[in-house]
């Protein structure tokens, strides 16, 4: 009797929770369906189609710091490191957005075809130096080596 009385309780209070816990989501993602409307004038379907139990966190981390210009890196920096990122995931949404992102940043088109040709590089290398195992200790005292002769 008593395992059952428990069990009770505790099924209880679980639905409780989620019942207190979906209410909570739901004002907790209307807020942040307004905060992007009031933001960015709308909102974007792949805002409203994200989960709802994610919105807030989801929201937070893209406005405090993608369109936050008081970070570490200015907004065509963060930008065209978005574009190279794209580029090589790749992620055609992704391409399209951060290449107009960056133009508004003031990014041009030599900077953009870089950015591009930058993270091809990157992955080019990475594919020489993973796939013929080169030792990761050497290289790096390779690194250190000739970085310390360019300075």
């Amino acid at each position: 009797m008593r395992k059952s009385t428990f069990s009770m309780m505790l099924a209880a209070s679980v639905l409780a929770g989620t019942v207190t816990s979906a209410s909570a989501q739901d004002a907790s993602a209307q807020a942040t369906y307004r905060d992007i409307e009031q933001t960015l004038g709308s909102v974007p379907t792949f805002f409203k189609m994200f989960p709802e139990s994610g919105i807030a966190g989801a929201w937070a981390e893209f406005k405090s710091v993608q369109l936050n210009p008081k970070t570490a890196l200015n907004g065509k920096t963060k930008e065209l490191i978005g574009l190279a990122v794209a580029a090589q995931v790749p992620c055609h949404y992704c391409i399209y957005f951060h290449t107009a992102a960056a133009k508004l940043n003031g990014a041009t088109d030599a900077e953009i075809r870089e950015a591009v040709a930058m993270a091809a590089i990157t992955r080019h290398w990475s594919t020489v130096l993973n796939g013929m195992q080169v030792d990761l200790d050497g290289f790096k005292r390779e690194t250190d080596t000739v970085l310390r002769l360019a300075g």
